[in-house]
This record gives C-alpha cells, sequence and structure tokens, in this order.
C-alpha cells in the first residue's frame, strides 16, 4: 500500500501550523518539503508542525525535512518547532545534525497559545500590478515605512532594493506581486512574492548593456539574499544590515 502524508495548514497570523498526519518516508517527503515551504512563505512569526499523528516509517525520510529547514535557514528567519512527538519521532529527528535549529512543544495548541501572545512583527504588504508604476508605488512605500520607523538611514538602499526586485517581476514573471517590507531585530528583510515558478538568476550584461545588473546590485547592497520556491511561484527575499 503507497505511503500517505496529509498537511493541513492553519494559517493564523502571525502564527501559522501545519498538522501532518500519515506516514514520513522517501516518497511522503517532497510533499512536506512544499507544504512547508507554501506556509514559509507567507512569513509567520513562528511555524509549528503538529507531529502528534505523524509516523516516521523511515528515518531517510527525515532528510527531506531537514534539507527545508537547512534552506529557509537565513530566511524567513521563521523558528519552527515540533509539537507533539513522540519520544521515538523525536530521538530520530534529534539524530539528525541538521535539523538541530528545530524546537519542540508538547501541546501544540497550549504552544499557539503562547505564541500568540507575543509581538507581532513590524512590517507593511502591499498587493501590486506587474505595470511599471508598480516601482514607484513601492519606491513611495518604502521610504514612507523607514521614516516611519525611524530607519531613514536605510531608507534609500532599501528603495532601491525594492524597485530592483519588483522590476524583475516587471519584466520577467508578469503576474500580481505581494511586497512585504518588514523590522525584525533592527534589520530590514524585504521580499516579493509572484506567481511565476522561474527562478531569478543574476545575468551576465555586456560593457555596454543598458541594463541586466539588478540582482548584482541586489547581492552587493544586502547582507543577503536568496529564492524560496513554492508551488505556485516563489518568493525573493533580501535582508538589510542593522548599523545605523
Amino acid at each position: 500500500m503507497p505511503s500517505q502524508l496529509v498537511c493541513r495548514p492553519d494559517r493564523e497570523q502571525p502564527v501559522a501550523v501545519l498538522r501532518l498526519t500519515g506516514t514520513l518516508d522517501p516518497v511522503t517527503g517532497d510533499a512536506l518539503q512544499q507544504a512547508v515551504r507554501r506556509s514559509l512563505a507567507d512569513e509567520p512569526t513562528r511555524l509549528l508542525l503538529d507531529v502528534t499523528e505523524l509516523n516516521v516509517g523511515d528515518p531517510v525520510g527525515l532528510a527531506s525535512l531537514s534539507a527545508v529547514i537547512c534552506q529557509t535557514a537565513a530566511w524567513p528567519a521563521v523558528p519552527i518547532v515540533l509539537c507533539g512527538a513522540s519520544h521515538e519521532t523525536r530521538a530520530a529527528i534529534e539524530a539528525t545534525p541538521d535539523c538541530a535549529g528545530l524546537g519542540y512543544a508538547t501541546d501544540c495548541d497550549a504552544a499557539l497559545s503562547q505564541y500568540r501572545a507575543e509581538p507581532e512583527p513590524t512590517r507593511v504588504r502591499a498587493r501590486l500590478r506587474p505595470v511599471p508604476d508598480a516601482c514607484r508605488q513601492v519606491r513611495q512605500l518604502v521610504t514612507q515605512a523607514c521614516e516611519g520607523w525611524h530607519r531613514s538611514d536605510l531608507a534609500t538602499t532599501a528603495a532601491l532594493i525594492a524597485t530592483e526586485l519588483v522590476a524583475n517581476v516587471v519584466r520577467h514573471a508578469h503576474t500580481t506581486m505581494e511586497f512585504t517590507l518588514a523590522l525584525r531585530d533592527g534589520r530590514l528583510r524585504i521580499s516579493v512574492r509572484d506567481g511565476s515558478r522561474r527562478l531569478p538568476k543574476p545575468a551576465q550584461p555586456g560593457l555596454s548593456s543598458p541594463g541586466g545588473r539588478g540582482l548584482w546590485l541586489v547581492r552587493d547592497l544586502t547582507e543577503a539574499w536568496g529564492v524560496l520556491p513554492v508551488s505556485d511561484g516563489k518568493v525573493v527575499w533580501t535582508q538589510l544590515g542593522a548599523a545605523i
């Protein structure tokens, strides 16, 4: 009988819950990765994985869990908490070195109540159409947010990076996008989610080429940047430093 894994998301911002039932093994691991990425793409403050009814059928299946944790370690900087793990499941996971960043909770509902009481992140979001005027809109949004958060020192750089990310969607993805600007631990995090699964990569423009350097600019002006692929598109993210 084929293995089956059911992933039921409860997207209650700012905390997300993903309830897992069935068997985790090499066959169902891909479904787990996709479900975790989709939940992280919404940028919750925490992601709770309810594994009360999850059976680890093969320890090799844990590689899928460790892989997605490693991939998302830098961003969106969302702590992942495993809830309701049996002694055997927790022991198997703790024996996987790449899962060292996981947190644990005995009861998912109790953990949810606890984390809901935490302060919500400071952020602004906007849904934009893939038209040239979106670049002007996002520059204005970023400048106003940075001034309101007393981070005018980062406004110019953040507006430039946001413009490049939005312009890439306008030029290449041609889909509606969701722009997010967040302030966490003194750092600005910028992300743009679109509906294209085509992953961006820095171009190699010629010396006389008028464009094609946007992602190189993003790379040079930020602490880190990357792409979170999801089933219905992707999230391109960046992080600016905390220095004032």
